[in-house]
C-alpha cells in the first residue's frame, strides 16, 4: 500500500498495527511510536482540517482520527493501566496482597452508607458514631467524605467496622462511585415513609457496578406513613430480595433518629461480610491504600484521609498518594488522638504531604523519597496533558476564523477554590456539564484546595477570570488585590448555589437578543424652515409617546421611505424637551433628514433585550 506523501515527504504507513497512546498524548508522541516526523503528522492533520501543534495534548478523536488516516489501530491506555505500568516500571505491584496464605490476617469490611437525599443517610452515621454533623453541615447535605471505625459485638466477640461518610448530593456522583469501588459492602438507606426514590436507584446501580453486597437499612420506622413491607417489595424490582422473602439481601428496619436497632445493623453488616467475602490481608507489607479525601489545613499543611487496604502504615513511612508525595510527619485516627501505625481497614489522617492528593487516588509506602518524587511528578504530568487534551476546543480550518473573530464563542474562565479535593472536584465537573447553547464556553484555568490567595487573583485579573471559593475564603491581602484589579472572588458554601449562579453568568453572556418595540407615532402637521436646523416638523403626537435621542422611520401613504433616522430635536413651543406625549403638539427635528411632508408619519421605536428563558 502506497505511504501517504505531504510535502513530498513519505510517511510510514502501517498495517493495521496496534499503536498504545496515553490520553492527552501529541503529535510529537504519536511521531515517536511511528518513527515519524512530528512536523509531517502536523501536515496530515491539516490536510483533515485540523489545526494541531506538534507537543499540543490533543483529544482521544484527533488520535483515532490521525491513527485510522495512518492505518493504525490507536489504542488509548485507560489511566488505571497507565499508573500500574508506571508502577510496574519502579518494581512495584499495587493492589496485590505479598506472600502466600499463611501471611493473610482477617480485616474488617469497609462499609458505604448510600442512599437518596433526605433520607437520614448522615443521621444514621451519626447515631452510629454517636455525634452530630448534620448541624454543621450547610444547606444539611454532607459536603466532605470522612471516615470511622466503630466496634459491634456479634456472637461474644467484638467486630470492627470502617465507616466511609461519602456526601449526598447528586452533584457527588463521581466521588461516591469512588467512595463504592474502595468498599466491601454497601447500606442502602431508604426512608420507609418514602420508598425507592431517583437516587436510590442511582447509589444501587453504583453499589451494583462496584460488585459489592448490599444491606438495606430501612429508615424512618417511627414516622407517620411508614411502609417497610412496600420498601421491600419496590426493591425486589430491582434485584434486591429480601432474606425473609427467600433472598439473600438483609433489611434492617431502623430509626436513626430514635437509635432504634443500630445494633442489628451493624450485626447484619458482620453476617454477610462473614458469609459473602473473604476479608483478609498481609499486614505485614510495605502499605497500600486509597485516599479518601484530602484538604489543605492552615496549620498543618496538607492533610489527608488515607484508607489502608492492605499492609501496615506507620509514622516515618514514605508514601506517594497520587501526584503527592511525602514523608508521613504524625498520623491520627477518627478521634483525633495521634497512633504510631494503621493496619488494614483502618482510616487515619496523613500529615507530612507536599500537596493535596485527589479523592479516590491510590496511595502506596515506597523505600525511597526520590521513588515517591518520579511516581508523583509523572503522574502530575499524565493528569495535566488529560486536562489539556478535555479542554482543547477542537477547531476546524473552515471555522477557524468565525473563532478568531472577536466574541464568536465567548467564554467564562473560572479559577475554583475549596476546602476539600473531593468538593472542588465535585464542584468542576458538575459545572462543565452546564450547557447553556454553542456560544458560550466554560473554562477551568486552575482549581486547588485552600484560601483564594493573592497568585489566584493574579491569574483572574491577567485572564479575566471569576474566583469561586467553596468553604474557603481569601487570605492575607488577597480581598483587597481583588478590589484593586477588580476581580469577582464569588464565596458560596453550598454547591447547588455555586452552580445556579454560574449558570445564570453563563446565559447572561449569550449574545444579547433584541425585538423591536414602538413608542410612539407623530402625524407632520406642519413644515418649518430653518436656515441652521434644516426642516422642523411640526407634529401632533397621535400614539404613545416620541422620546429625544431615539430611532425612527417615515411612513408615506402607509409606506416606509426612510429608515434609521435619529430624533435629534424636540421642542414644545420655543422649549426643547426630552419627550411629548400623546394629544400634545411640539416640534421634532431628525438632523440631516429633510425630505418631509405634510401628512407624513414619523414612527419611532426602540431595540429592547429579550430576556432570556
Amino acid at each position: 500500500m502506497q505511504a501517504p506523501s505531504v510535502g513530498g515527504v513519505m510517511l510510514p504507513r502501517g498495517n493495521g498495527d496496534t499503536i498504545r497512546l496515553s490520553r492527552g498524548a501529541s503529535l510529537t508522541d504519536f511521531a515517536e511510536k511511528i518513527g515519524a516526523n512530528p512536523a509531517s503528522l502536523v501536515a496530515v492533520m491539516m490536510n483533515l482540517g485540523e489545526m494541531v501543534t506538534a507537543t499540543q495534548s490533543v483529544s482521544d478523536e484527533t488520535l483515532q482520527l490521525l491513527g485510522g488516516e495512518m492505518n493504525y489501530q490507536v489504542q488509548i491506555v485507560s489511566p488505571e493501566e497507565e499508573d500500574r505500568e508506571l508502577l510496574e516500571s519502579f518494581d512495584i505491584e499495587f493492589g496485590e496482597n505479598e506472600g502466600g496464605e499463611e501471611m493473610l490476617v482477617a480485616r474488617p469490611p469497609v462499609v458505604t452508607v448510600m442512599g437518596h437525599v433526605d433520607h437520614g443517610k448522615t443521621r444514621l452515621l451519626d447515631a452510629i458514631r454517636k455525634t452530630n454533623v448534620v448541624a454543621g453541615e450547610a444547606g444539611g447535605i454532607t459536603q466532605h467524605i470522612g471516615a470511622y471505625q466503630v466496634a459491634t459485638e456479634v456472637n461474644d466477640e467484638e467486630r470492627k467496622i470502617t465507616f466511609i461518610d461519602t456526601p449526598g448530593h447528586e452533584a457527588f456522583t463521581a466521588m461516591r462511585a469512588r467512595g463504592a469501588k474502595s468498599t466491601d459492602i454497601a447500606i442502602l438507606v431508604v426512608a420507609a415513609n418514602d420508598g425507592v426514590m431517583p437516587q436510590t436507584v442511582e447509589a444501587l446501580n453504583h453499589a451494583k457496578a462496584a460488585d459489592v453486597p448490599i444491606v438495606v437499612a430501612v429508615n424512618k420506622i417511627d414516622v407517620e406513613g411508614a411502609d417497610p413491607t412496600k420498601v421491600r417489595g419496590q426493591l425486589t424490582e430491582f434485584g434486591l430480595v429480601a432474606e425473609e422473602y427467600g433472598g439473600d439481601t438483609m433489611f434492617v428496619d431502623i430509626s436513626a433518629k430514635q437509635g432504634l436497632n443500630i445494633d442489628k445493623l451493624l450485626e447484619a453488616v458482620v453476617l454477610t461480610a462473614d458469609a459473602a467475602l473473604d476479608l483478609r490481608a498481609n499486614a505485614e507489607q510495605d502499605a497500600q491504600g486509597i485516599a479518601i479525601e484530602a484538604h489543605l489545613d492552615r496549620g498543618r499543611g496538607a492533610v489527608a484521609t488515607v484508607l489502608v487496604q492492605r499492609g501496615t502504615l506507620r509514622v516515618g513511612d514514605t508514601m506517594v498518594a497520587g501526584d503527592a508525595y511525602g514523608r508521613v510527619r504524625a498520623m491520627l485516627d477518627d478521634k483525633g488522638q495521634n497512633v504510631e501505625e494503621a493496619g488494614p481497614s483502618t482510616p487515619v489522617l496523613v500529615l507530612g504531604l507536599t500537596n493535596v492528593p485527589g479523592a479516590g487516588d491510590n496511595f502506596l509506602v515506597v523505600d525511597e523519597d526520590r521513588t515517591a518524587r518520579q511516581i508523583a511528578e509523572k503522574r502530575a504530568a499524565r493528569e495535566r496533558n488529560a486536562a489539556f487534551a478535555k479542554r482543547t476546543r477542537r477547531v476546524s480550518l473552515e471555522d477557524l476564523d468565525k473563532v478568531l473573530k472577536a466574541g464568536e464563542i465567548q467564554q467564562l474562565n473560572l479559577i475554583i477554590k475549596g476546602d476539600a479535593s473531593g468538593s472542588v472536584e465535585a464542584l468542576e465537573s458538575s459545572l462543565l456539564q452546564l450547557d447553556v447553547g454553542e456560544e458560550v464556553d466554560i473554562r477551568v484555568l486552575h482549581r486547588g484546595v485552600g484560601a483564594v490567595t493573592e497568585s489566584d487573583i493574579n491569574l483572574a485579573s491577567g485572564s479575566d477570570a471569576i474566583v469561586i471559593g467553596f468553604n474557603v475564603r481569601a487570605e492575607g491581602r488577597a480581598t483587597q488585590m481583588a478590589e484593586r484589579e477588580g476581580v469577582d472572588v464569588r464565596y458560596y458554601s453550598v454547591i447547588y448555589q455555586a452552580i445556579e449562579e454560574i449558570e445564570a453568568a453563563l446565559k447572561g453572556m449569550l449574545k444579547p437578543e433584541y425585538e423591536e418595540v414602538e413608542l410612539g407615532t407623530a402625524e407632520i402637521r406642519e413644515i418649518f424652515r430653518s436656515s441652521k436646523l434644516g426642516n422642523i416638523a411640526g407634529v401632533l403626537i397621535r400614539s404613545g409617546e416620541v422620546k429625544r435621542n431615539t430611532k425612527a422611520r417615515l411612513i408615506r401613504d402607509g409606506k416606509v421611505v426612510a429608515e434609521d433616522l435619529t430624533i435629534v430635536g424636540l421642542r414644545r413651543f420655543k422649549d426643547d424637551v426630552t419627550e411629548i406625549r400623546e394629544g400634545y403638539e411640539g416640534g421634532i427635528n431628525l438632523g440631516n433628514f429633510n425630505d418631509i411632508k405634510i401628512d407624513d408619519v414619523i414612527a419611532t421605536y426602540e431595540m429592547r433585550e429579550k430576556p432570556r428563558g
